[in-house]
């Protein structure tokens, strides 16, 4: 009978590997889901996300926004 033999630095290679892929896949699957199904994002007005995507709504319409690169937010 063949055994596997596990090497947890391997494994670890992998997960490093895989991580930036799967990152990929989310966002452009949200990025697709968001322009093919617009309204289906809701936040109540109670919550924390909400009253932070105010406030960036605010500081965007006064031009006081900073945008980050991609490698910044996505870390690629």
């Amino acid at each position: 009978m063949n055994q596997i033999q596990h090497d947890p630095g391997q494994a670890e290679e992998i997960g490093k590997m895989l991580e930036p892929l799967i990152r990929r896949v989310i966002r452009e699957e949200l990025t697709r889901i968001a322009k093919a199904e617009p309204g289906i994002f809701y936040l109540d007005s109670d919550t924390p996300i909400y009253k932070d995507m105010e406030d960036i709504m605010q500081r965007k319409t006064q031009g006081n926004t900073k945008l980050h690169s991609h490698e910044e937010v996505w870390g690629e």
